[in-house]
């Protein structure tokens, strides 16, 4: 039986956390018994981040794209029936949600002051009072230096929002009118995109981002239709 180690569930996702949802929606598919396991400090992981997955000898597996290789090599095949071409552009739109979109949730989350409010509450609530204020601080200006960094953080909301509209552009357009990106059957282009998406729009406080994934009738629709075939 694998163990999932996972941050808790929240705002209508199987975790707080897109990687634990993607590593969760993966086990899910791959049919292996699992049983999940929430914890709220990943220090003790071995990339000191979740998910982790542990095996029946006690070896840990963290990161949720070592937790697909993992299931690959169990047999299971998340991208069956897709061609060479389909698995590369499946490629591309794991690494377009995980590197660009993600970021874009992270920001919504804890650099809007609203959402912020909730967040430190949420995911911190577990911390003695003594030492919450100074740790949930110093995560939190981490992050938004990371942010600036990464060239995000220096953008005003409106252009975030024009520089993201591009990827939902693209995710709807090869939807189309099928289920998931590659027809009517979950690949893992959806446990990834579908999960980041889903944090996008369970956005404790709305903002422009959550709303505009929420309004749109294609990609709220495949939202639901992740969540339910494989949450």
């Amino acid at each position: 039986m694998i163990t999932l180690y996972t941050f808790a569930s929240g705002f209508g996702e199987f975790s707080y956390s897109p990687f634990c949802t993607k590593a969760g929606y993966l086990l899910k598919m791959s049919g292996t018994p699992w049983e999940r396991k929430d914890l709220h400090d990943p220090r003790k992981m071995p990339h000191g981040k979740l998910p982790a997955i542990a095996l029946d000898d006690g070896t840990i597996v963290p990161d949720s794209d070592n937790i697909r290789a993992h299931l690959e090599g169990l047999g299971h095949d998340f991208d069956a029936g897709l061609t060479s071409r389909d698995r590369g552009i499946s490629r591309a739109f794991i690494r377009m949600a995980e590197e660009h979109m993600y970021w874009h949730q992270v920001h919504d989350r804890w650099g809007d002051e609203a959402n912020w409010a909730i967040i430190r509450k949420e995911y911190f609530d577990f911390l003695p009072a003594l030492i919450r204020g100074f740790v949930t601080s110093k995560l939190r200006k981490d992050l938004i230096k990371t942010m600036h960094g990464l060239g995000l953080g220096r953008l005003t909301g409106p252009e975030r929002l024009e520089r993201i509209e591009p990827d939902l552009q693209a995710i709807a357009a090869q939807l189309g009118e099928q289920d998931f990106l590659f027809g009517d059957t979950p690949t893992a282009a959806d446990a990834s995109v579908g999960a980041i998406l889903g944090g996008i729009i369970g956005a404790p406080a709305p903002t422009p981002l959550s709303q505009r994934v929420a309004d749109d009738r294609v990609l709220s629709a495949y939202i639901a239709r992740c969540r339910e075939a494989m949450g």
